[in-house]
């Protein structure tokens, strides 16, 4: 029997990142239920998912008052970010496994009553820290976890937006704003600080982190600049964010994430109407965010192993690069082509874990050492890729799904609640470093102690 799982919320997250998954494997699980308050959105998706019109309900509240008669297994929560606490537990106290989009709270103090109000449940929930879940980062994962590195010394991680994509999401789009939203460590880098928590093996000691709004702020609007990019822009041709450059142009053939976001009329002279009213056709000069546009980031662990992560909105490609340094060899990547470059200092047979590829002799190091070269990424796997995290979305909606078949949960899952509470806490004691320039000591962010 599939898998029988209610959604709630069909954006593209959820109707696309994790939906799109459980419709292409219906042997393996059915999307029963839908709760959406957008009704076009609803029934598009339920359309999609054959979802009986008597189970498409305007919230995951109305959804849940009928959990008996739909014979739930699984939900998947992909609500807005302010309202994942209330459907999660209301679904953990049925007992109903959880698929739950990140972030698990927005603030401190919710994140602190999810804390409190789950653990003791000892729910089964999959948190989406999704990048796990890719050939990439399971690679460098599992080189970290065999020792090969010696003692980890130095992180050096970092994300690169991509000028186009911050400017949606984070300047136009639904996390632009603390107040609506949350702060950008924890919207865009929460991926970052569990990859960061996953390779190190401990949550951090200590955080300190600067960054600011510096540029997509009202008074850098070029002269003249109307309210929106498509009301005669006198800088339209050489401005980088101009919006119809983006989702008319570049992506006219795309009719999915980002451009489904203008709304229902994908044509061209649909995106044009919603670029000249909607928000995604604001100036970005022009619009109410107030989340940092650059921030780096200081962590450090116990034994001595510091970590960086460095931030920004203004780089070409949108990507992750890393190094790992350790007392016995280097491990750099970058994930958009999926390469990886490892360097061995000490001469001799090396034992490697399994990497599922051939890894290929590189030209040696000014030393002599040896460098091993190897390419980790999905099936087809393509670089402007905007919504799939490399692989990631699709390996963690089978990896939970094939949990809750199995009936062990846990030995299936690895971003379980408890594992993925620190980077968030992470998170927000980077907020605070930042915006009060001081080190912060994770305990004093976090004062009930729960780590995986």
């Amino acid at each position: 029997m599939p898998v029988r799982i209610a959604i709630f919320g069909t954006g593209g997250r959820g109707a696309e990142a994790y939906g799109g998954w459980i419709l292409r494997h219906p042997d393996r699980a059915q999307v029963v239920a839908v709760a959406e308050p957008l009704h076009g959105r609803r029934d598009r998706f339920a359309d999609r998912a054959d979802v009986p019109a008597e189970n498409r309900f305007p919230t995951w509240r109305a959804l849940m008052a009928e959990v008996n008669r739909l014979d739930l297994d699984a939900v998947v929560v992909a609500t807005p970010d302010t309202d994942h606490l209330e459907p999660a537990a209301a679904a953990a106290e049925r007992g109903l496994a959880v698929l739950l989009e990140k972030p698990l709270a927005r603030d401190e103090a919710t994140l602190r009553e999810l804390e409190q109000r789950l653990l003791p449940m000892q729910p089964r929930v999959a948190v989406c820290h999704v990048l796990r879940e890719t050939p990439f980062w399971r690679s460098v994962h599992a080189v970290v976890a065999s020792g090969t590195l010696g003692a980890l010394v130095t992180i050096r991680h970092e994300e690169n937006i991509g000028f186009w994509h911050f400017a949606h999401s984070y300047v136009r789009g639904n996390w632009r704003n603390v107040a609506t939203s949350s702060p950008m460590a924890l919207a865009k880098t929460s991926h970052d600080m569990d990859l960061l928590r996953w390779l190190a093996g401990a949550a951090p000691e200590t955080v300190s982190s600067v960054g600011s709004l510096m540029h997509f702020r009202k008074e850098n609007a070029p002269a003249g600049a109307p309210s929106h990019c498509v009301h005669g822009c006198p800088v339209a041709d050489s401005c980088p964010f101009y919006a119809p450059r983006y989702y008319v142009e570049r992506l006219a053939n795309v009719d999915g994430w980002p451009v489904a976001l203008l709304g229902d009329d994908v044509s061209r002279e649909g995106r044009l109407r919603a670029l000249a009213e909607g928000p995604y056709g604001r100036c970005v000069y022009r619009c109410d965010n107030d989340v940092a546009d650059h921030q780096q980031t200081i962590f450090g662990f116990p034994g001595g192993l510091t970590a960086s992560l460095s931030v920004s909105a203004f780089t070409g490609q949108n990507t992750r690069t890393f190094q790992v340094t350790g007392t016995r060899g280097e491990l750099a990547g970058r994930m958009d082509t999926g390469q990886l470059r490892l360097q061995l200092f000490a001469p001799g047979q090396h034992e490697l874990p399994d990497l599922g590829t051939e890894l290929m002799p590189s030209t040696t190091g000014p030393m002599d050492h040896d460098v091993l070269e190897w390419v980790a990424a999905p099936p087809r796997w393509d670089e402007a890729d905007h919504r799939g995290h490399a692989g990631g979305d699709d390996a963690l909606t089978e990896r939970f799904v094939t949990a809750v078949e199995s009936g062990d949960f846990d030995a299936h899952v690895t971003t379980t609640l408890a594992a993925s509470l620190d980077s968030h806490w992470m998170a927000f004691a980077a907020e605070r470093a930042r915006r009060h320039g001081e080190v912060v000591r994770l305990a004093d962010v976090r004062p009930l102690d729960v780590s995986a």
